[in-house]
């Protein structure tokens, strides 16, 4: 079974989506219609806009929905059976699945952007990188520290990204390495995601959620927070909304895709992120890009 997978912040890159803008007129369509959506030329940015533009997350989440998207319909989609995001890269599985149309996924995800960098704005807060120590050490540590942190990303084993106030962000680091850690790096991100400080983002995040249209999906939806199959338009809904303040299960995720038969992952989107961690939870696994 073929199951692509979508990434999310951190894969942009300055130029991404010129050649998918030049190949087609109808993905060179798309992508204009970005502008207008959003109101300002995000185009230009991606093409030739320079790294600290991109790193904006008002920038970076569209710009990375809109390769993705446009990547998705130079390939026709590929006839897959299944899909999953990284974070923002759900919003981009659930077009690929029907459940989204582009504009109306695009206005969601410049709506999550801007709640997103507010919430950022109003705390100091950050994440860090846990290298080589398990899961449960990792939730263990968090669980003692005074302060919000928690973990947020579940990227593979020995590769979890925790979230939260600067200073347990950093005190959590002195321990996870006391703990035996490989590394403990903070990273360079102005905000905590996937942790309780994005409340205020969620609650805007779920009005936009609510006004939007979600159709009936043609194929399962393996989502970040439930980490299972999901096919309920109300049930991804708000599993979306959840997901703003609550953990990226990556590889939980991706083993219940194996374990539901998936065989071939496709990444759909800018970098190679997601193939990297997929073959880091299963070694076994057929991993390659889109285009």
């Amino acid at each position: 079974m073929k199951a692509l997978v979508f990434p999310g912040q951190g894969s942009q890159f300055v130029g991404m989506g010129k050649e998918l803008y030049d190949s087609r007129k109808d993905v060179k369509d798309l992508m204009n219609s970005a502008n207008d959506i959003l109101g300002f030329d995000i185009l230009s940015l991606m093409f030739s806009g320079t790294d600290e533009d991109l790193k904006k997350t008002e920038v970076t989440q569209p710009a990375i929905f809109i390769h993705s998207v446009a990547a998705l319909k130079a390939v026709n989609g590929l006839g897959a059976e299944m899909v999953a995001g990284h974070s923002l890269g759900e919003f981009s599985a659930l077009v690929a699945n029907g459940v989204l149309s582009f504009d109306d996924g695009l206005k969601l995800v410049f709506a999550r952007a801007k709640a997103m960098q507010e919430a950022c704005d109003a705390h100091p807060s950050s994440m860090a990188a846990i290298l080589g120590l398990a899961d449960e050490k990792v939730e263990e540590i968090c669980a003692k520290i005074n302060g919000i942190v928690v973990p947020a990303n579940y990227n593979c084993p020995g590769q979890l990204v925790i979230s939260g106030e600067t200073a347990a962000v950093q005190e959590a680091c002195e321990k996870m390495k006391e703990a035996g850690a490989k590394r403990a790096l903070l990273l360079p991100v102005n905000g905590a995601f996937h942790s309780p400080l994005m409340q205020p983002a969620q609650e805007k995040l779920a009005a936009a959620i609510e006004s939007t249209k979600f159709r009936n999906a043609t194929i399962p939806v393996y989502q970040n927070i439930t980490t299972t199959a999901v096919s309920d338009p109300e049930e991804i809904k708000q599993n979306l909304i959840k997901q703003l303040t609550g953990p990226v299960k990556w590889t939980q995720m991706v083993r219940n895709m194996i374990k539901d038969g998936a065989t071939q992952f496709i990444e759909v989107g800018p970098g190679k992120t997601l193939q990297g961690l997929i073959k880091k939870i299963e070694a076994e696994a057929n991993v390659h890009s889109a285009i």
